[in-house]
């Protein structure tokens, strides 16, 4: 899981993670944090990989004490032909686009999830995130994703 307060900026190569693949959004990233107080601040490289690109915010000192989730996680379903497809009957057996689930936690509990829709075909967004901070992870999340596929 990403803390929800992370901003993802650019790919983080050399942390000291001994998996950086099985990372929530699928390897790890530099960036900076949105929580109130610390907005456009960059944490340093131990707080980037034991809280922004892996932990809770309940961990971090930066996170608001008064927050809806301390994590949010990705998860990509099946692939599947877009909705417009689905829904005027013209599926075909090649996938054009891609389903990713997500949910936010608050003390390890589910307290809210959504889905979003990437088109492959266009590559563009069919149904994206309202939170600017929650699309950025998805998309960090699917190029970590196409990349394993691809």
């Amino acid at each position: 899981m990403a803390c929800p307060y992370f901003m993802p900026t650019e790919k983080f190569e050399n942390g000291s993670w001994p998996h950086p693949s099985r990372l929530p959004l699928g390897g790890g990233w530099r960036g900076h944090c949105t929580a109130s107080g610390h907005e456009g601040a960059t944490p340093s490289e131990g707080v980037l990989e034991k809280f922004c690109n892996l932990g809770y915010a309940e961990g971090c000192t930066w996170a608001p004490l008064i927050r809806e989730s301390d994590a949010v996680r990705f998860a990509v379903a099946a692939p599947s032909n877009s909705s417009k497809q689905a829904a005027s009957g013209q599926a075909n057996s090649l996938a054009n686009s891609l389903q990713l689930h997500f949910v936010y936690e608050r003390s390890h509990r589910p307290v809210a999830n959504g889905d979003l829709e990437f088109d492959l075909s266009r590559a563009v967004w069919v149904r994206g995130h309202d939170d600017p901070r929650i699309q950025r992870m998805a998309e960090c999340f699917l190029e970590s994703y196409l990349k394993k596929k691809l």
